[in-house]
């Protein structure tokens, strides 16, 4: 057991030099991997570190907190929509357009964390539920969003075109360097929130939020500010997926990707930073590359085929990825309930005690 003697050592980032090591070693490569990549895989890598970017601040309110959320893809799309229209209506630069675009959603996730101060367990979700429904139908029917056509977003400019500084992005391999670099802000940022004074009293709240009242905690306060956080990382997601995308409508934003997100925390490890980034990668792989192809896969992908058009629709197909997304959810449950950061646990300890 690792003990703790100076207060210094629990807010350091590296607790050792082998972490030191293996994280610019990490680094390196992520930087170095569009050399290497095609478009379609710096597509892919983009997509990814968007859902990274929502999958660690929603930890932050359900790992973290303990309060349970469905409407995620309601804050992503308030930020998708609001850096655009901020950017082509008010002529808003890029990165502000982004950062006001967030403070929007963090509003709405304030808004959606009042109810919290009454509701627990599935009727806090069905409340989150419906404010993501909600919003979906509202920009549907709103022709400043776009109605039922959606949006077109704008050549991703970094620069500020007002005082004669341009800096447009226009390939997959360019993009990815933008969203690597706000990716591992946002991941280095839900790192040391944990260890604030805020971090400890979310992690107090969800293993009791009645003592936590008792040793002083304000719920309101910090369960409001969990969903405001919350949201903000899925309002900064939600404009960078914008231009990942390039065109979306209201229902690219649907119920399923609200549960998503959720089965990327529960995938990855509730309460763990390092769970939420690899929950993330493996469930946007799964479905938007191994899954989506899985007539492809060898032997299981002609079998998949023959059973498709056997007794499934010509379309059934698509049905896989929604198939092999939930057993993977069933099989880790199951085996392993902390997630990926829980079996990841048990190999550390496994080679440190290594042969005994």
């Amino acid at each position: 057991m690792d003990m703790k003697r100076d207060y210094y050592e629990d807010i350091e980032l590296f607790s050792s030099g082998t972490i030191l090591f293996w994280t610019v070693v990490l680094l390196v490569a992520l930087f170095a991997a569009p050399l290497i990549l095609s478009n379609y895989h710096a597509y892919l890598f983009n997509l990814i570190m968007v859902h990274v970017i929502v999958a660690v601040g929603l930890n932050i309110l359900v790992g973290s907190t303990g309060q349970i959320a469905l409407g995620h893809a309601g804050f992503f799309a308030i930020g998708a929509y609001a850096t655009v229209l901020l950017m082509t209506e008010l002529s808003i630069p890029f990165f502000a357009a982004l950062i006001i675009a967030a403070f929007i959603s963090a509003f709405f996730g304030f808004i959606l964390g009042l109810p919290a101060l009454r509701l627990e367990g599935p009727y806090l979700a069905i409340a989150t539920l419906a404010f993501g429904l909600a919003i979906m139908h509202i920009i549907g029917h709103v022709e400043l969003f776009g109605g039922r056509q959606g949006l077109m977003a704008p050549a991703l400019n970094i620069g500020i075109p007002q005082l004669g500084l341009d800096w447009e992005i226009c390939s997959e391999k360019g993009k990815y360097y933008l969203i690597l670099s706000i990716t591992i802000l946002m991941t280095l940022f839900a790192v040391n929130i944990l260890k604030t004074k805020a971090g400890r009293a979310f992690v107090a709240i969800r293993d009791s939020d009645i003592a936590a009242e008792v040793i002083g905690i304000n719920l309101t306060i910090y369960k409001t500010l969990a969903f405001a956080v919350s949201a903000f990382y899925a309002g900064v997601a939600g404009g960078l997926f914008a231009f990942v995308l390039g065109f979306f409508d209201p229902f690219t934003f649907h119920l399923i990707l609200s549960i998503i997100f959720l089965v990327m925390v529960v995938v990855g490890g509730l309460g763990s930073v390092m769970g939420s980034i690899t929950g993330a990668v493996l469930i946007t792989y799964l479905m938007y590359d191994l899954f989506k192809n899985v007539d492809e896969i060898p032997v299981v992908g002609d079998l998949m085929v023959a059973v498709s058009e056997q007794w499934l629709t010509v379309t059934g197909m698509d049905n896989f990825s929604m198939i092999g997304l939930g057993l993977v959810m069933i099989g880790i449950i199951i085996f392993e309930p902390l997630g990926i950061f829980g079996a990841w646990i048990r190999v550390k300890k496994y080679w440190k005690t290594w042969p005994f």
